[in-house]
C-alpha cells in the first residue's frame, strides 16, 4: 500500500484527496521551516535544508496516510466478514435445494476469505453468541418439557415461567445483555469455570472421557513401536495445527479457541475452583510403566526423534528392571479422587524441592502415556465382553496409572492396542476426536511399520536414557493417595460399560430414506427408552456452536412433542407411523440448527441462573429448571477426515469412537459414531448401583428400534416405488393405447 501510494505521488497524482497535506501539517518542524509540500519530486531547486525537509515530511505523511488506509482496508473486510458469517439461513434449507441468496452469500464469503488460512485467520471475524429474548427462550423451554408433564405439572410450570419473565428474568437479561457486549462470548468463561472447573467431586468418569483405537486392526503388536507411531503421529499434528478449522465440505471457519490448549495443559487442583494451566511449548512427554513416571524428551538439538528414535527410547523405559520409589505406584490416584484433599496435599507437599521438579515435569509435559501391562481389544472367545473392558479401562484404568489432569493421556497396551482420555474443560469432544482421527490414520498409513512391526527409520545409539523421575512420598501423601484411589475404586466399580458395533444397516441406507442420520439415531434412542423405562425423559443431545466466537456447546432437547407422538402411534400400531416419523425427523434437524445458530435454552437459562447468584436473588422457576435431571445423555462423535481413511482398500481399519460415563446416577450414557456407510458403533454406560438401568439391556433396545424404524420405512418405500411404479406403467399403457387409436 505504500509503495502504490508513493508511485502515484511521484506521477505527480494525490491518492489521498489532500489528506496527505493535512497530516503533513501536523508534523513537527525541523530547522523551523514551514512544510509545504513539494509541487512535484525534482521539482524547482530550493535551498537543500528545505528540500530534504520538504521531502522528508511529504515521505513520512504518506507513510502515515498508507498505515491508516491499510488499518482501515483490514478492519472493513473483518467487519464485512463477520456480518457474511452472522448469516446462518444456509443451515434451514432443504438438502439440495440451495436459494440464489445463499448462493451469492458462499461467492462472497469465499471473495473475502483468505486462500490459505492459519488456525486463527478468522478468530476476529466470528460473530459473537446473540443473546435470545427471553419470551423465545421461555417458550421454546415450555415446549420442550410438555411431554414430560400431566397437564397440572405443565400448568404450574407454565405460570413459573409467567412469573419469571414479568418480574425478575427481564432484569437478568439486562445484565446478561450488558455482559455481552463486552465479552467475546457469554457463555464460555461460566460454562467453563461453573460446569468443570468448580466441580469438587472426582473428574474420573464424571467428566474425563475416552478414545478407542482401530475396531479390528493393531497395526502392530510390539507395544514400544506403536508408542513410537502414536507419540510422533500426536507431535506431527501439533506442529501442523496451526491450519484452519472450518466445518466439513464448506468454506465456513469455526472457532479454533479450544485448539490452544491441547497440548501443554493441565487442570490443577484448587480448594474452591480448579485452574488450566498451559505452557507455550514442551519438548518432552511424561511416562507412565510399572508404577514409575519418566521423561521422555522427544526432540534433540530442535529435532523431532524419528518414530525408531522414541520408540528404542520406550523401549529402554520397558526393560528398566528399577522398582516404585515408596508410594510412587499409586500416586496418580490423587487426580482420580475428590478435588479438595489433592489441592491440600499439592499446595503442602508439593510445592518445593523433589517433589516440585517432577511434579512440573508431568504438568509441563506435552501429553501424558502410560505403557499398560494388561491386553485390551476385541479378541479372544469373548469379544463382545472384552470390547467393554476396553472401554472401561480407558475410561478409568485402575484408577491410579493414569494422569487424569492432563489435557490428555494415551494408553498404549501390552498386544500393541491404543487409546486415549481427556479432560473435558479445556475443549469438548470433536477437538479430540479430530486429532485421534489425525493420529491413527498417520500411525497406520503414513508412517507405518517394518514387516517385523518395528518402526521405520534410524537409530542414534547415543541418545540419553530416559530421565527417571525422583520423589519423597511422606506417609501423609500416601494415605491420601490410597484415601482418593478407594473413592475412585467405588466409583470405576459402578460404571457399567457397554459397547457394541451396529452392522445392520448404516447412514447409506438412512440416506435412501431421505432422513437425517441424526435424526433418525435420536428418534431410536427415544424409543429404545420408552421401551426400556416406560416412559420419556429429558435428553440431552450435545451440539456445537464454534459458529460462534469462543463458542463450545449447546443442548438439543431431543425428547420433541412431534418424536413422543410417532412413539405412541408406532407401540400403539396406528396407521399414521411413518407420517408423524418424518415430523419428528424435521423437528429435530429444525432443534438442532436452531442451537448451532445460537437459539438455544439451556445455555441461556444457565446463564441467566449465574446472574442470579452474582446478584443475590433466587428464581424459583431457574432453581428447577437447572436441577432437572438429564436421564438420557447422547453425543454423536463426527468423522471429520475421512479423506485421511482408505477404506475402500482398507475397510478393516474401522474406528470404534469414543465414550462417556452417565450423567446421571438413574441414567444411560450413549455416544456413537457413524463410520463409513454401513456401520453405526455405540457407547452406553450407566451405574451398577441403579437396579432400573442396565447397559446390555438398553444396548439389546437400541438395536431392536433401529431396525423397527427402518423396517417400518423401507416399507413405506416399497410402497412409494410399487405406487410409482404402477401410476408409471398405466401411463404408459394409456399413451400406447393413444397411440393405437392414431394408428387406426
Amino acid at each position: 500500500v505504500a509503495i502504490g501510494i508513493l508511485a502515484t505521488m511521484y506521477m505527480q497524482s494525490d491518492p489521498s484527496m489532500g489528506l496527505i497535506s493535512k497530516i503533513q501539517q501536523h508534523l513537527p518542524l525541523r530547522y523551523g521551516l514551514k512544510a509545504t509540500p513539494p509541487p512535484g519530486w525534482g521539482c524547482g531547486f530550493p535551498d537543500l535544508p528545505k528540500r530534504s525537509n520538504s521531502q522528508g515530511q511529504t515521505m513520512l505523511s504518506a507513510l502515515v496516510f498508507s498505515t491508516l488506509l491499510w488499518l482501515s482496508l483490514i478492519l472493513a473486510l473483518r467487519f464485512c466478514l463477520k456480518l457474511l458469517l452472522s448469516y446462518h439461513h444456509w443451515m434451514f434449507e432443504q438438502h439440495g435445494r440451495v436459494s440464489n441468496t445463499t448462493k451469492v452469500w458462499v461467492s462472497l464469503v469465499r471473495l473475502f476469505s483468505s486462500r490459505k488460512p492459519l488456525l486463527y485467520s478468522y478468530q476476529t471475524s466470528l460473530p459473537h453468541l446473540p443473546v435470545p429474548a427471553i419470551s423465545d427462550t421461555l417458550s421454546r423451554y415450555l415446549e420442550s418439557v410438555r411431554p414430560l408433564l400431566t397437564d397440572p405439572e405443565f400448568k404450574r410450570m407454565t405460570n413459573l415461567a409467567g412469573q419469571f419473565e414479568s418480574n425478575l428474568g427481564n432484569r437478568l437479561q439486562r445484565y446478561l445483555k450488558l455482559k455481552a457486549l463486552w465479552a467475546t462470548n457469554y457463555v464460555s468463561d461460566w460454562w467453563e469455570e461453573y460446569i468443570y472447573l468448580r466441580s469438587r467431586g472426582p473428574i474420573m468418569v464424571n467428566s474425563n472421557y475416552y478414545g478407542m483405537d482401530f475396531l479390528y486392526v493393531t497395526p502392530t503388536p510390539v507395544q514400544a513401536a506403536r508408542a513410537g507411531n502414536t507419540i510422533t503421529a500426536l507431535l506431527l499434528y501439533r506442529r501442523k495445527v496451526n491450519r484452519e478449522d472450518r466445518v466439513p465440505g464448506t468454506v465456513i471457519p469455526l472457532c479454533a479457541a479450544q485448539c490452544e490448549r491441547m497440548f501443554n495443559t493441565t487442570r490443577t487442583p484448587g480448594t474452591e475452583t480448579d485452574v488450566l494451566q498451559h505452557w507455550q511449548d514442551s519438548e518432552f512427554v511424561a511416562v507412565y510403566n510399572k508404577g514409575r513416571f519418566f521423561r521422555l524428551w522427544v526432540y534433540r538439538a530442535g529435532r523431532l526423534l524419528s518414530p525408531r528414535e522414541i520408540e528404542y527410547q520406550i523401549q529402554r523405559i520397558l526393560d528398566d528392571p528399577s522398582p516404585p520409589l515408596p508410594g510412587e505406584e499409586r500416586l496418580g490416584a490423587l487426580t482420580a479422587g475428590d478435588r479438595v484433599p489433592w489441592a491440600q496435599i499439592r499446595k503442602q507437599y508439593f510445592s518445593s524441592g523433589v517433589n516440585k521438579r517432577s511434579l512440573d515435569a508431568i504438568e509441563r509435559a506435552a501429553f501424558f502415556v502410560t505403557l499398560d501391562d494388561e491386553e485390551q481389544g476385541m479378541k479372544g472367545d469373548d469379544p463382545a465382553g472384552n470390547l467393554d473392558r476396553y472401554a472401561k479401562s480407558l475410561l478409568h484404568g485402575k484408577c491410579y496409572d493414569r494422569w487424569f489432569d492432563k489435557s490428555f493421556s494415551i494408553v498404549i497396551y501390552k498386544n500393541g492396542k491404543s487409546g486415549l482420555n481427556a479432560e473435558h474443560s479445556w475443549a469438548d469432544a470433536p477437538t479430540v476426536a479430530h486429532l485421534w482421527e489425525y493420529t491413527l490414520a498417520t500411525d497406520a498409513f503414513q508412517l507405518g511399520y517394518t514387516e517385523d512391526g518395528h518402526c521405520k527409520g534410524e537409530v542414534e545409539r547415543s541418545l540419553p536414557h530416559p530421565q527417571r523421575l525422583s520423589w519423597e512420598i511422606p506417609s501423609e501423601v500416601q494415605a491420601q493417595a490410597s484415601s482418593s484411589l478407594a473413592v475412585a475404586q467405588a466409583l470405576a466399580d459402578d460404571v457399567d460399560c457397554h459397547v457394541f458395533p451396529f452392522r445392520e444397516f448404516g447412514k447409506g441406507r438412512i440416506k435412501k430414506c431421505r432422513i437425517s442420520p441424526d435424526a433418525f439415531i435420536q428418534i431410536s434412542l427415544q424409543l429404545a427408552y420408552f421401551r426400556d423405562r416406560g416412559g420419556f425423559c429429558l435428553t440431552y443431545e450435545a451440539s456445537m456452536t464454534r459458529l460462534f466466537r469462543e463458542g463450545r456447546t449447546e443442548t438439543v432437547r431431543s425428547c420433541s412433542n412431534e418424536s413422543c407422538a410417532f412413539i405412541r402411534a408406532l407401540e400403539g400400531r396406528e396407521d399414521q407411523c411413518r407420517r408423524l416419523f418424518r415430523k419428528a425427523s424435521e423437528k429435530h434437524q429444525n432443534l438442532y440448527r436452531m442451537a448451532m445458530t445460537g437459539a438455544g435454552i439451556d445455555r441461556h437459562l444457565f446463564c441467566l441462573y449465574v446472574v442470579s447468584k452474582y446478584l443475590g436473588v433466587e428464581s424459583a422457576f431457574l432453581k428447577e429448571v437447572l436441577s432437572e435431571p438429564w436421564r438420557l445423555s447422547t453425543s454423536q462423535t463426527p468423522v471429520q477426515q475421512m479423506e485421511l481413511f482408505d477404506l475402500k482398500n482398507h475397510p478393516d481399519f474401522i474406528s470404534l469412537g469414543g465414550g462417556f460415563g452417565p450423567v446421571a446416577d438413574d441414567g444411560y450414557g450413549v455416544s456413537y459414531i457413524i463410520v463409513g456407510e454401513d456401520m453405526i458403533n455405540f457407547h452406553v454406560s450407566s451405574k451398577h448401583s441403579c437396579k432400573e438401568t442396565d447397559s446390555h439391556r438398553f444396548g439389546a433396545q437400541i438395536s431392536r428400534a433401529l431396525q423397527d424404524i427402518m423396517t417400518l420405512l423401507s416399507a413405506d418405500a416399497k410402497t412409494t416405488s410399487s405406487s410409482s411404479s404402477s401410476s408409471s406403467s398405466s401411463s404408459s399403457s394409456s399413451s400406447s393405447s393413444s397411440k393405437d387409436k392414431k394408428l387406426l
